[in-house]
């Protein structure tokens, strides 16, 4: 709807009915200190066609971002998304729906979630999964808290390779509630010091967490790890970034993970300037009453047909109430259910195809920048569509550079690890060309 202000005569009979003659009155509670006595320096009114037309002039300065070669992930992935994608999801039935708090007239809203579930267990092959979290970062924080709760245990060993903004709001979560995140240092290789995990298990270690493909891009290997964690009781947490690195990665629940939980931004989820994206949440079975969130189930109705119910929610607001285990209200129906449709359209084989193209293309770039003078590939470890490139000089001022010539060259890892401050985190997905990657390698040997 447009925006249709209110005239002089709407605002005298609504100050009438309250009792008052001005505005101003209105704010009486507020200190006049804190009030401001002039106008605001806006510049005055438009009528809508001006407006409309000042906005499209100014649209027209930002850059398009078509028009640059992007090679920017760390959590957020540039992948190519079928029409039918967003033309099934924008439809009347699914973009009005909200959240099902009377489930047995949400059929459609059910069985959406309810496949969404069933597709990432398929993924990560775990038994069960919730409806959806908010998003990756906030389903390890609830993943960290699940685990504290499942093993009786306090402390969390936290791998370093784990997205540094996944751990930061994992800290925020676990403040008063008891639970202690112990990092994990990470090797030549980048990836995580399985030693060091097994030097310092102790009593009270409830689980460990890591990432696969981690935060530089590397894939850990983890099968051995979780067989000595189960010796000793404790969890693995497995945390995927990168969603369409299951479409070639042997799952996580084959490999012995406790819990996995993820970001599904990658199955058909634009960038969009950082959200809204959806987490995604999967456990055995035996430790599914300790899940955060919703689960719905399939059962049959009184005739029976197929029908879909609200399983399990054991939120705070439910009857649960102060046994909840989470206070997450809602899931990210309408993300769910994209991923849901961009899943289904793509199937086993195109996923696999898809992320076949991002390691391939990914292994071509590498190859040629570990060509180039004066550069490094700074890990060794397999990787899968991410990478870092230690440059002769900050990463910083590279990206800059090599902004003036349309080249997001991905993301100075300074900001988040000091001690590396010329290795820039470089991703290649489906979406970029071979002339795009030759470009990048022409003006980083340029800038060396």
């Amino acid at each position: 709807m447009r925006y249709i202000p209110h005239t002089e005569q709407d605002i005298k009979e609504m100050l009438a009915r309250i009792g008052v003659k001005s505005i101003g009155e209105v704010f009486d509670s507020i200190p006049k200190a804190l009030r401001l006595e002039k106008p605001l320096d806006l510049p005055a009114p438009l009528a809508e066609s001006e407006l409309l037309s000042l906005m499209k002039r100014m649209g027209a300065h930002n850059p398009n971002p078509d028009e640059y070669a992007q090679f920017q992930g760390a959590g957020a992935y540039r992948h190519f998304i079928p029409a039918l994608v967003n033309h099934l999801a924008s439809r009347g039935e699914f973009s009005t729906c909200y959240t099902p708090y009377q489930p047995e007239v949400s059929q459609g809203t059910l069985q959406a979630i309810f496949e969404f579930q069933s597709m990432i267990c398929m993924l990560t092959g775990m038994e069960v999964a919730n409806a959806s979290m908010y998003d990756g970062a906030s389903a390890l924080a609830e993943a960290v808290l699940m685990a504290a709760r499942v093993a009786g245990r306090e402390e969390i060993l936290v791998s370093r390779a784990v997205h540094p903004e996944y751990r930061q709001t994992a800290r925020t979560y676990v403040q008063g509630n008891g639970v202690r995140l112990v990092e994990v240092p990470f090797g030549a290789d980048g990836r995580t010091d399985v030693d060091f995990i097994l030097d310092n298990l102790g009593e009270r270690t409830a689980a460990v967490a890591i990432q696969s493909p981690n935060f530089f891009g590397a894939v850990e290997p983890y099968s051995g790890l979780a067989e000595r964690l189960r010796e000793r009781g404790v969890l693995l947490i497995v945390v995927v970034a990168e969603a369409l690195s299951l479409g070639i990665l042997k799952s996580p629940g084959e490999r012995g993970a406790d819990i996995v939980v993820g970001e599904g931004q990658s199955l058909g989820l634009p960038v969009s300037y950082g959200g809204p994206y959806l987490g995604f949440f999967a456990v055995r079975e035996k430790q599914f009453r300790q899940m955060p969130g919703r689960l719905v189930g399939e059962t049959v109705d009184t005739h029976g047909n197929r029908a879909f119910v609200l399983t399990l929610s054991a939120r705070e607001q439910h009857i649960r109430r102060e046994k909840a285990t989470s206070n997450i209200c809602t899931n990210e129906g309408l993300c769910a259910l994209i991923a849901t449709i961009y899943l289904a359209a793509m199937g086993k084989q195109g996923l696999r195809e898809t992320a076949v193209q991002n390691l391939r293309k990914a292994d071509y770039l590498k190859n040629k920048l570990a060509k180039l003078k004066n550069h490094a590939i700074r890990f060794s470890g397999e990787t899968f569509n991410e990478f870092v490139l230690d440059c002769p000089i900050p990463a910083q001022t590279v990206q800059e550079k090599l902004l003036r010539d349309k080249i997001v060259a991905g993301v100075p890892l300074a900001r988040f690890y000091p001690e590396m401050p010329n290795s820039l985190l470089l991703c290649v997905t489906e979406t970029n060309t071979a002339d795009e990657m030759d470009r990048l390698a022409e003006k980083l040997a340029d800038l060396a």
